[in-house]
């Protein structure tokens, strides 16, 4: 694992252990008479959720993976939102800005979920016709403005994951030119996780039911619909991992990953052993500790990761394929060594 991706693990780890000591350690009330020592639990809490977090995004997650600073509020806004509901009471009330903005929050939402549903519609009945991924031309479209491409992209996902989930829809998909190593591109993987979440589905809702029959039916249709998207992890797994489409080279880490590139931004194509063990910094796309072919661009490319979240530029990448010669051969840039 790369090192930035590593580092976006452990902040990860480290928030849900901080946010989940201070719904859990923090008082309802504080008794602000009594000195300092009654008042160190709200001390390390602010520290936790106003200084490590923040400190730690910015250097494992914007610094580490080469992300726009802007993105320094999503910590912010979520240790406001922690702050509200696990501070001590008479605490908290200085976060009620917070429930002030929550109408429109939700009218934004609600804008939101309309749009997203005229997407899912509108992405549907252009996939009759649609003759690559949806999310390209999502990204595409708004590369060139990252605050617009990370508000984009991820909602690009919904219509490409009906549009991959079902074979009529992508029947006009351009064929792979080969295929990436991928464990999900196998059936029994395919298969165990939809067992995972249909179980998990309904143990939630098992759990949740006696507490709000609301909430329990949110969080199990949410484990049942991701089988939509695990069945089309599968399927750009095994069958369009890598493909090109016109000037434009696809390359899908299974459904949640991808690169697109230019063909006329690809310097060399070199066929061989890339041992990941040489260069753990190294972008590498298919499981194992090897390559066999590697793309070198002449300029920054975009890797986009966790459903267009996470967004960082890559010089060039290694890629453990079934056949790389069938790359080399449609590019026709090789360089074997």
């Amino acid at each position: 694992m790369r090192t930035s991706a590593k580092k976006r693990l452990h902040f990860f780890i480290i928030a849900i252990v901080v946010f989940t000591l201070g719904f859990q350690l923090l008082p309802e009330s504080l008794p602000l008479n009594e000195g300092l020592i009654a008042t160190w639990p709200l001390a390390l809490a602010v520290g936790g959720y106003f200084v490590l977090l923040p400190v730690l995004y910015w250097l494992w997650v914007i610094k580490s993976g080469k992300q726009k600073p802007w993105k320094i509020l999503i910590v912010f806004s979520l240790a406001c939102l922690c702050a509200r509901y696990s501070f001590p009471s008479n605490i908290a009330e200085y976060f009620e800005f917070i429930t002030y903005v929550r109408y429109p929050i939700i009218a934004i939402l609600l804008i939101v979920e309309l749009y997203l549903m005229v997407t899912i519609i509108k992405g549907l009945w252009q996939a009759r016709s649609l003759s690559g991924d949806p999310r390209v031309h999502t990204f595409d479209k708004y590369k060139n403005d990252d605050k617009k491409l990370t508000a984009a992209l991820p909602l690009s996902w919904e219509p490409a994951s009906w549009y991959y989930t079902f074979p009529r829809f992508s029947r006009n998909h351009p064929e792979a030119l080969t295929a990436l190593k991928l464990m999900s591109s196998n059936r029994w993987h395919w298969l165990s996780m939809i067992a995972v979440f249909f179980i998990a589905g309904v143990i939630s809702y098992q759990a949740l039911v006696g507490w709000s029959e609301i909430a329990a039916v949110i969080v199990a249709s949410l484990f049942f619909y991701s089988i939509i998207l695990i069945t089309a992890n599968h399927r750009v797994s095994k069958h369009y991992s890598i493909y090109q489409n016109e000037e434009k080279l696809m390359i899908n880490g299974a459904f949640l990953n991808f690169l697109s590139v230019n063909t006329s931004d690809i310097a060399a194509v070199n066929i061989g052993q890339f041992n990941k063990k040489d260069n753990k910094e190294q972008l590498m796309m298919g499981k194992g500790d090897k390559a066999n072919i590697e793309l070198v661009f002449t300029q920054p490319q975009i890797y986009v990761a966790m459903m267009g979240s996470l967004n960082e530029p890559v010089d060039k990448v290694w890629l453990n394929v079934a056949n790389p010669q069938n790359i080399a051969d449609a590019l026709d840039k090789t360089d074997s060594q």
